[in-house]
């Protein structure tokens, strides 16, 4: 049986790793904002960002996770996404 302390030290386990992940996502936006620019797509792409969306909302509904609440995690990302994209395109870092 394990202690609270133990279950708490894998959850901050779990939570480190979510971290790492979202930063690699984050990180993807200078890849993203380069195939943008070749593709003459806007930063922020309405059809995508609910594709992204749909495809979380169903994969919550798959594992019984609260679908609304995974949706609104992944619109963060989406917003944290486009955010960054909109730093590096100000920054002038591509052409």
């Amino acid at each position: 049986m394990s202690t609270i302390k133990e279950v708490r030290e894998e959850i901050e386990q779990i939570d480190s790793e979510i971290i790492e992940l979202i930063n690699k996502r984050v990180a993807m936006a200078t890849k993203v904002l380069e195939a943008k620019k070749k593709e003459k797509i806007n930063i922020n792409d309405p059809s995508q960002n609910t594709v992204v969306l749909d495809r979380a909302f169903d994969a919550a509904i798959e594992l019984n996770l609260d679908a609304s609440a995974v949706r609104e995690i992944f619109d963060i990302l989406i917003r944290m996404n486009i955010e960054r994209q909109q730093e590096l395109k100000d920054e002038g870092n591509l052409p």
